[in-house]
C-alpha cells in the first residue's frame, strides 16, 4: 500500500503522522511511504531521518495525496485540505466529527473511508488511541491552568500549591477517566487541595485507592457541581463520550457563582466542550474571558508538547497503521472488532451513529 503524511497545518500543529521508526516498519513490510518536506520538523525529526528510514519525500501535500491510497494524520483535515481527498482514499487520523457538521459533510461528499483514531474501542470500553493524547491533555491541563491563575493573565493570582502558612488553590476535576485522573496526579503531585466528580462509582473508587488524601471524590450531580464551583480556583472539564457531543455541565448562568479570575480548562473542546461557554481556541490565542472568568479551550492541547504527542501517538497509532496497510481497510476491520469500531464514514455513508448526536 501507498501511505502518505503530510505537514499538519492546523494552528500551532506540530506533531506528525508518523516517526521515522513507524516509517522503517511500514517500508519493512513491503509498502511505499510518502512524507512531506518538513513534516516532522515541529517534533524533531528531520527530512533525513526519514530519507534513511526509506521514506521519498515529496514537496506538496497536494502531491502526498495524490500519490497515497492511505493517508495518516494527527488532527482532522482542515477547510484547504478537502479537495485533496478523493473517493476510495482511506483517511486515519482523529477526526472528531460530533463538533463540525463542515468536516462531515465534506467527508460524506469525498467519498473517502474515515477512520478516526477517536473512536477505535477495545472489548473492555477503552480508547487506545486517544489513551496517550488524553495523558498529556489532562496532565497539561493542571500546567496550563497554574499558569493563567497568575494575575498578570487575569487570573486569581494563586500559587496551585501554596506556601507555608498559606492553603493551596483548589482543583476541581469533572470526569474521572484518563483526563481526570492524570489531572488529578499533576494537581496533587503540586500540593493542591483536588475535588474530581464522577457519575460511575467504580471510578470513584479506583481513584479513592490509588490518590493521596487530598484527592477528594464525589458524586457528580449539577447540585455538587454547582457547590463547588463557588470556592475551587481551577476547573477542568474531562468528560468523553465516544464520538458524541460532550454534555454541558457548567451552564453560562453558573458563572456568576465563581470568584473572578477563576479558571476553566476545557479538555473536552474536541467534542464540543462540556462548559456552555466553551468555543475552540489555539495555542497563538489560547484564552478568553467571560463574566470574569477565564477560559482555556486550546483544541489541539498535546500539539504544544509535539515531541512527546508524536512518540506517545504513534506507539498506539503503528499497529493499526500496519494492520490496514497489510490487509485492505475491510478485512483489518472485519479481523479486529475494535478497529472496526473507528470507521466513521466509509465512501459517503455515516456508519457511526453517535456522530449525528
Amino acid at each position: 500500500m501507498k501511505i502518505g503524511v503530510t505537514k499538519e497545518i492546523k494552528n500551532n500543529e506540530s506533531r506528525v503522522g508518523l516517526t521515522p521508526a513507524g516509517v522503517f516498519e511500514l517500508i519493512k513490510n513491503n509498502h511505499t511511504v510518502y512524507i512531506q518536506k518538513t513534516a516532522g520538523e515541529g517534533s524533531g525529526f528531520f527530512d533525513s531521518d526519514y530519507e534513511e528510514a526509506g521514506a521519498t519525500l515529496i514537496e506538496k501535500a497536494a502531491e502526498v495525496f495524490a500519490l497515497s491510497d492511505m493517508i495518516v494524520k494527527v488532527k482532522e483535515p482542515i477547510a484547504e485540505e478537502y479537495p485533496y481527498i478523493r473517493e476510495n482514499q482511506i483517511v486515519f487520523t482523529y477526526f472528531h466529527f460530533a463538533s463540525s457538521d463542515e468536516l462531515t459533510q465534506a467527508m460524506i461528499e469525498s467519498k473517502s473511508v474515515c477512520i478516526a483514531y477517536e473512536t477505535v474501542e477495545d472489548e473492555d470500553g477503552t480508547l487506545p488511541l486517544l489513551t496517550p493524547m488524553s495523558e498529556v491533555a489532562g496532565r497539561m491541563a493542571i500546567q496550563q491552568g497554574a499558569k493563567y491563575l497568575e494575575k498578570p493573565i487575569k487570573g486569581r493570582g494563586i500559587l496551585l500549591g501554596g506556601v507555608p502558612g498559606v492553603p493551596p488553590g483548589k482543583v476541581l476535576i469533572l470526569g474521572a477517566g484518563v483526563v481526570g485522573i492524570q489531572a488529578a496526579k499533576m494537581a496533587a503531585g503540586l500540593g493542591a487541595h483536588v475535588t474530581i466528580l464522577d457519575i460511575n462509582m467504580k471510578r470513584l473508587r479506583y481513584v479513592n485507592d490509588v490518590m493521596p488524601p487530598h484527592v477528594i471524590t464525589e458524586l457528580s450531580t449539577e447540585y455538587n457541581i454547582r457547590r463547588h464551583i463557588k470556592n475551587h480556583d481551577l476547573i477542568v472539564g474531562g468528560v468523553l463520550i465516544p464520538g458524541a457531543k460532550a454534555p454541558k455541565l457548567i451552564t453560562r448562568d453558573m458563572l456568576k457563582d465563581m470568584h473572578p479570575g477563576t479558571v476553566m480548562v476545557d479538555v473536552a473542546v474536541d467534542q464540543g466542550g462540556c462548559f456552555e461557554t466553551t468555543r475552540a481556541t489555539t495555542h497563538e490565542d489560547p484564552t478568553y474571558i467571560i463574566d470574569d472568568v477565564v477560559h482555556y479551550c486550546v483544541a489541539n492541547m498535546p500539539g504544544a508538547v509535539p515531541y512527546t504527542s508524536t512518540l506517545a501517538l504513534t506507539n498506539v497509532t503503528l499497529p493499526y497503521v500496519l494492520k490496514i496497510a497489510n490487509l485492505g481497510w475491510e478485512e483489518a476491520c472485519n479481523r479486529n472488532k475494535d478497529l472496526k469500531k473507528g470507521l466513521n464514514i466509509v465512501k459517503g455513508e455515516i456508519v457511526y451513529a453517535d456522530i449525528m448526536k
